[in-house]
């Protein structure tokens, strides 16, 4: 056989946003949470990592090229994600190629990996989360890996935390594991994407900065220091994730917002109880709840639900379509674009929403009347303190890319095209 050829596969993975949080580790080497935790994935077509993965007899190393630049492979989560697919590698043949891989020639086969996040990489928008997801989940695919997305999920576990409920769509429930060598600590999927297709996800992006403290720090630090993070783990977390599958079984969105907010609201108390404190909320942050809160306690129950992972950009859950668009004139009238802005590039995704909210340019957005709620207030406006807005939608899990004009690496060279 001919040993110039390349092999690659492509994958698309979305990104999770958890609505009962995990934080804090029992075990940092195997990445092992201190409670279980729930998330919804969000829709790929507005957040995703795309990775495509290469294997070729000409590579000298492992290497790896994140949104255009080349990054180390040396650290000890990439090592093990790699070291656990390739362990489970199974026999490949392609006649048509004249490729034909036997199990045991993968630990010595090196491969080429290129990501591209379509969204801003550590600035708490779970990028890790769907980047180590599609890795594993492309490399199981190249290397003709028979495992289940539950069993995958426990390696993409082992690359960063919430990494395993990306193998999922729909709601996605990480089970923490009583094993000590985490073979039990894997996600499984509670709903699919189709459930509860009224929710509509609306971010408001904060900051697209990286973050000061790290989530990986942050945790360390809250489980050192923190009481409040031991009672949230023990007795709080285990009654909330029963509550929160009820709730979503039964599509029951009173009780689903509750829960979400509270469950944010706990996470950053637990942050402010670490020793040093740790603050991931801004005032714009603090300004989106004041917001949400407020309407919904006029509404008597609630509209919106909202939660923050470490930063402080504000994921948006609407009941359903006709809240999202009066969410977005809320979101809008408050924090309004910069008067160059354009509003096509300030409020991203599903466009279709700032359509049905009647908003087809920045003289519209002037032009909104204040909140009921806010009639009696002062009506305060924060034009440029939200960089932009994505409208989504609860999605899909992992897919396979066939197109190869999708691909990352050029199949000639296995090199970034």
């Amino acid at each position: 056989m001919a040993e110039n050829w390349v092999l690659t596969a492509t994958a698309q993975t979305p990104t999770n946003i958890a609505v009962i949080k995990y934080w804090g580790k029992r075990d940092e080497t195997l990445i092992l949470p201190v409670n279980d935790s729930i998330s919804v994935t969000l829709d790929p077509s507005h957040l995703c990592t795309t990775t495509t993965v290469a294997v070729s007899p000409t590579f000298q190393q492992d290497r790896m090229w994140l949104n255009g630049k080349e990054v180390s492979l040396s650290g000890v989560r990439y090592q093990n994600c790699l070291r656990e697919i390739r362990s489970r590698a199974g026999d490949f043949e392609d006649k048509e190629k004249g490729i034909k891989i036997e199990k045991k020639d993968w630990e010595n086969l090196h491969v080429h990996i290129s990501s591209y996040n379509n969204f801003p990489t550590a600035a708490g928008l779970a990028s890790s989360a769907a980047g180590f997801a599609c890795l594993v989940f492309a490399l199981a695919k190249l290397m003709n890996v028979k495992e289940d997305h539950s069993k995958l999920s426990a390696i993409a576990r082992q690359g960063s935390g919430s990494a395993c409920r990306s193998l999922f769509g729909g709601f996605v429930k990480w089970i923490m594991g009583k094993e000590e060598d985490g073979s039990d600590s894997l996600a499984v999927q509670l709903v699919d994407e189709k459930h509860w297709d009224d929710l509509v996800i609306i971010i408001a992006v904060v900051s697209s900065r990286q973050k000061e403290t790290s989530s990986t720090t942050g945790m360390r630090e809250s489980v050192e220091t923190s009481l409040l993070l031991k009672h949230r783990a023990e007795e709080i977390v285990p009654k909330r994730i029963l509550q929160m599958e009820e709730a979503i079984k039964k599509r029951d969105f009173a009780s689903f917002a509750q829960l979400t907010c509270a469950d944010s609201n706990q996470f950053h108390a637990v942050c402010l109880d670490t020793s040093p404190p740790i603050f991931y909320m801004n005032d714009t942050s603090h300004r989106i709840i004041s917001c949400v809160e407020k309407w919904n306690r006029t509404e008597g129950s609630p509209e919106v639900a909202y939660t923050f992972d470490a930063g402080p950009n504000a994921v948006l859950i609407a009941r359903d379509r006709k809240t999202a668009t009066q969410l977005l004139q809320r979101l809008l009238f408050h924090f309004p674009p910069k008067p160059d802005t354009d509003l096509n590039s300030y409020v991203i995704g599903d466009k279709s929403i700032l359509k049905d909210a009647g908003l087809e340019g920045t003289k519209d957005v002037e032009a909104l009347s204040p909140p009921p709620e806010v009639v009696n207030a002062p009506a305060q406006k924060y034009p440029g303190d939200v960089s932009y807005f994505i409208c989504t939608r609860p999605g899909e899990g992992p897919v396979l890319l066939s197109d190869e004009s999708l691909s990352l690496l050029d199949p000639k060279t296995g090199l970034p095209k």
